[in-house]
């Protein structure tokens, strides 16, 4: 694509040498304690199933956002993306509010419309007064795409802003954009200095990132330009000499989805699923750490193109202790003076671990939890993709504040049909576990 004359596109590829330095991160128990298990907590309320077949619409559950209505917080809202499903808003019962579809294809033989993720961007300026945005990653069309949140509209809380020429996130033209290594994972964050606000994007299939400025346009929509992007490793130095890169389909790179901004600092939280959490600038500056590594780290594979798997081979040893791959969702806790919690889905064993959201700290581990079943047909969470916590009163039903997880296999299903949802557990809850 072309990009704005105005922008600076700077790539970053992060040096061999940091990817070795990668593997300096420390070992810790996986259970708290001496072996004891993880604590488990339990949901309130589920949404209404999604299925990602043709019935269903293609509609598979993927990632939350919690937005809190300041004037009467019983009254907030979860908007979540279904992928192929579009958008769904949510009551706190996690009643249905709203239903959005994903845009069509752009010709019968494009790809169409695909939320991926979802976050929230507050009082962003336009052209029509300030708004509160939902912002949604839509992989299929290689864009963002912008909703303004009003909870008392007549038709539904989201109202559609996206200026129709904004541009493609990383593809230069539409034949990029059908091969669908396009837009993926998303944070936002206002930058307290400028009052600028961004998204930071990841991309399908590659380690790319990028930092979009988002800007009001004519009418009341919302556009973005490209700042800066930067490159994540694919390779690693092993402590045995050798170069190690995480098993997968031929051509694909380990990529990033789950992703957050401590609003407090400018620092990114950023899970490359099948290596760990980096912490790294919001604005893509300076040098990416790597905070945690998943258990599967160093782990050889060989892909069988007949079984579209890899098998894994003899783990040598260099992986961490409290996450499996993928690691998907991140989200903060926040509490005052800096206190509060990194939460990281740990989809391979359905946990989330917990870090401490102190720099000074270095995000030391804190524990971690798992979401179980309630009783009856109140199901857990399996496989969880994305996850959002928000640490504040929410009416008589969330006085501590809300966690929303995305369950991969809501049970009961319906036969062999594909389900899922999103699990609503009080955070009060999940604090207390950690606390312990």
């Amino acid at each position: 694509m072309t990009r704005p004359t105005t922008a600076r596109s700077l790539v970053l590829v992060v040096s061999t040498a940091l990817a070795a330095a990668a593997l300096a991160v420390p070992a810790q128990a996986h259970h708290r304690g001496s072996g004891a298990p993880l604590p488990a907590v339990t949901p309130r309320a589920e949404t209404p199933v999604l299925h990602d077949d043709d019935a269903g619409g293609n509609a598979d559950a993927d990632d939350p956002a919690i937005w809190r209505n300041a004037a009467a917080p019983g009254r907030s809202l979860v908007i979540a993306t279904a992928k192929e499903g579009g958008l769904r808003v949510y009551d706190l019962d996690a009643r249905p509010v709203q239903s959005i579809a994903a845009p069509p294809a752009e010709a019968p033989d494009d790809a169409p419309g695909r939320f991926n993720n979802v976050d929230l961007v507050h009082g962003l300026r336009l052209s029509s007064g300030r708004a509160d945005l939902a912002v949604t990653s839509d992989r299929g069309h290689d864009r963002l795409r912008f909703y303004r949140i009003d909870r008392d509209r007549a038709g539904g809380p989201l109202t559609d802003v996206t200026d129709p020429a904004a541009p493609a996130v990383f593809s230069r033209d539409q034949a990029e954009i059908n091969d669908q290594r396009t837009a993926y994972g998303l944070a936002t964050w206002t930058d307290p200095a400028s009052g600028k606000s961004f998204a930071v994007v990841s991309r399908r299939e590659r380690t790319s990132i990028a930092l979009l400025e988002l800007l009001p346009s004519a009418g009341g929509k919302v556009t973005y330009r490209t700042v800066r992007t930067l490159d994540l490793p694919s390779a690693f130095r092993l402590p045995d000499g050798t170069s190690w890169t995480p098993c997968a389909e031929p051509g694909e790179l380990p990529q990033v989805e789950g992703m957050v901004v401590d609003p407090a600092n400018g620092t990114l939280y950023a899970g490359q699923e099948d290596i760990g959490i980096w912490r790294l600038r919001a604005d893509l500056t300076g040098t990416p750490k790597l905070l945690d590594k998943v258990r599967e780290f160093g782990v050889p594979g060989t892909y069988d193109e007949e079984t579209e798997e890899c098998a894994p081979g003899a783990d040598p040893g260099y992986g961490g202790t409290r996450i499996s791959a993928d690691v998907e969702g991140l989200t903060l806790v926040t509490e005052s003076g800096g206190d509060g919690y990194l939460l990281a889905s740990s989809q391979g064993d359905n946990t989330f671990a917990a870090y401490d959201r102190e720099l000074a700290d270095r995000n030391e581990y804190e524990g971690g939890f798992r979401v179980a079943p309630a009783g009856g047909s109140l199901d857990g969470s399996e496989e969880c993709d994305g996850a959002a916590a928000l640490n504040a009163p929410l009416g008589s039903r969330y006085p501590r504040g809300l966690l929303v997880v995305q369950d991969g296999h809501d049970t009961p299903g319906d036969g062999d049909r594909p389900s899922t949802g999103f699990k609503f557990v009080d955070l009060g809850t999940v604090l207390d576990a950690l606390d312990d």
